[in-house]
């Protein structure tokens, strides 16, 4: 098991810079206002052959009486139980404050470990006094480190990995299924997987942006395990009026990019939009097994023609991804969403599905027969050999005579041959085309 090493402290201190710092990339929102990281957030991360997570936590603020603010403190209060080691970040710009005091002390009733780090110190080496008076917390010798500089974070770390266990954080192969629900807001993407769970594990209120950072929820369900990304709604550049938003359409990206199925939720209200098509080529242009749910089914009159008129919709307006499946559901009632999930196996098999090289070659010698290569200016294309070379997506190599020669047209032909004796449904496919000496 990995140890898992959680961020704390309150508002505003640089939790969330110094999580990008350890995590090597910008996973979680930042900006100048207090509370903007509002559920926890995880990364892997290392140091010194020590594989770990990282939880970046909301503030906690244990006196205010304000909605949000509550639960981001039940959520941090869910890192601490859940973590090895806890950073107790504060500021050195601010001093000591009074709810440092009141964190200091929850902390230490947690018998954990605690690395006391004082944040956006300019002169890392250098004695400064006022690093000093955060020994009044009593956590023992304060840590001077400037998050937004990414100075001093190596003693930090080496003072982190001294209370991991003997063999902790080696790295095991994870088997988990990773699932990405995106889409526009208000379309039903917390609701679905709330549906899935049977449980309300993410933060729901009746304040509109809720879901800003992307949470990852686990389940198991028939001997194997998922993990849910529930991302912030993707909005249109012209509504969004905070810098807060357009991170969240960053982090959503994010998800996308390290998910292993990609839930595109649509609402059935609206019908499929700009956004939702925009959505949809972040996927496939990032090679994900993809599924099209149309949520809120429950609530569009129906006749006989209408789902049939539906998808027709999709499949004109997506029309650079035929490969993915569409199902028709509703959240609120429960309506298909057994089949979602049937269906996310079915389509992450798919994208790591393995078709040996003798048989591929069958397939490509019996479709040049079929339609032979193209010819240009006298010259025809010839293809000598196809491997598999990877997957998540299927990537085949086309070992050819020339690359100029292979026309996107023919290209597209090869993938319906390779679709129609292998499947790959709810998977794009690539390909590689390389020159025979290469």
């Amino acid at each position: 098991m990995r140890p898992i090493v959680a961020i704390v402290g309150r508002p505003n201190v640089g939790k969330s810079t110094l999580f990008n710092r350890m995590a090597g990339e910008r996973l979680s929102i930042v900006e100048d206002t207090p509370g903007v990281t509002r559920d926890r957030l995880y990364a892997d991360a290392d140091w010194l052959n020590y594989n770990f997570t990282i939880i970046d936590t909301g503030g906690l603020d244990p006196e205010s009486t304000d909605v949000i603010s509550r639960q981001m403190y039940q959520q941090a209060e869910v890192a601490i139980e859940t973590a090895d080691v806890i950073i107790f970040l504060v500021d050195i710009q601010s001093g000591v404050m009074e709810d440092d005091i009141v964190v200091a002390n929850q902390l230490r009733k947690t018998k954990k470990p605690v690395v006391l780090v004082v944040n956006k110190v300019d002169g890392i080496g250098q004695s400064d006094p006022e690093v000093y008076e955060f020994y009044s917390l009593g956590l023992g010798d304060p840590i001077p480190i400037s998050a937004g500089q990414g100075l001093g974070l190596g003693d930090m770390l080496d003072e982190v990995v001294k209370y991991f266990k003997d063999g902790a954080g080696e790295d095991e192969e994870d088997n988990r299924i990773k699932v990405a629900i995106v889409g526009k807001p208000n379309v039903g993407k917390s609701s679905l997987i709330n549906r899935i769970l049977n449980e309300n594990r993410l933060i729901v209120s009746d304040i509109p942006g809720t879901t800003r950072d992307a949470v990852d929820t686990y389940f198991e369900r028939d001997d194997r395990e998922f993990v849910f990304i529930d991302t912030a709604g993707i909005r249109r550049k012209a509504k969004i009026k905070e810098n807060i938003e357009r991170y969240s359409i960053i982090r959503a990206v994010a998800a996308v990019e390290r998910c292993d199925v990609c839930v595109l939720v649509i609402s059935a209200e609206e019908g499929i939009t700009d956004q939702d098509t925009k959505i949809a080529g972040i996927a496939h242009e990032r090679g994900k097994a993809a599924i099209i749910v149309v949520n809120k089914w429950d609530a569009v009159e129906k006749d006989d023609k209408t789902m049939n008129k539906f998808t027709k919709e999709i499949e004109h307006e997506l029309k650079y991804m035929p490969y993915a499946p569409k199902l028709f559901i509703s959240a609120l009632t429960g309506q298909r969403v057994d089949k979602v999930f049937d269906m996310i196996t079915a389509v992450y098999e798919n994208s790591a599905m393995r078709v040996a090289t003798g048989i591929l070659n069958d397939v490509l010698i019996e479709a040049m027969a079929m339609t032979p290569p193209p010819i240009d200016k006298g010259k025809q294309l010839k293809i000598y050999f196809v491997t598999q070379v990877s997957v998540k997506p299927p990537t085949f190599v086309l070992f050819v005579n020339d690359v100029h020669l292979m026309h996107f047209s023919y290209r597209r032909f090869i993938e319906n041959q390779i679709r129609q004796n292998f499947g790959f449904k709810g998977t794009p496919i690539h390909f590689v085309v390389r020159h025979r000496k290469d």
